[in-house]
């Protein structure tokens, strides 16, 4: 089955008048079972949040890069009530975004929040 997809939100950019709310970002479950997606263009933070009482571990699949070369980042560890952020969509290089321009990720626990932050240019 497909990855779920994350949406990737586009906060306002530095010279923008800003209002209530304007600044929020939204957290989303992620999907344990079938991992998620996250479309990126290189200029992409994706941001974990782990809500559970217990530590959950984040999985990062990597696509074979222009060397070569495969590199999961394999059941990182994120103790409970824990923040990451992860920076492999600030990259437009082959390594972490696969044919589809995304970058596929897993969790142990649908209690880890993602969100993901495309940049102001």
């Amino acid at each position: 089955m497909a990855e779920t997809a994350i949406t990737v939100q586009v906060p306002e950019g530095p010279f923008d008048t800003a209002s209530a709310g304007d600044l929020d970002h939204t957290w989303g479950a992620s999907d344990a079972v079938n991992g998620n997606s996250i479309a990126t263009n290189g200029r992409v933070l994706i941001l974990l949040s782990n809500t559970q009482a217990g530590a959950q571990t984040v999985t990062v699949t990597s696509v074979t890069s222009d060397k070569n070369r495969t590199g999961d980042i394999t059941t990182y560890s994120m103790a409970a009530a824990d923040y990451a952020v992860l920076t492999q969509g600030l990259i437009t290089e082959k390594g972490w975004r696969d044919s589809s321009g995304n970058i596929i990720l897993t969790t142990s626990h649908a209690d880890v929040l993602i969100a993901a932050i495309r940049l102001p240019d």
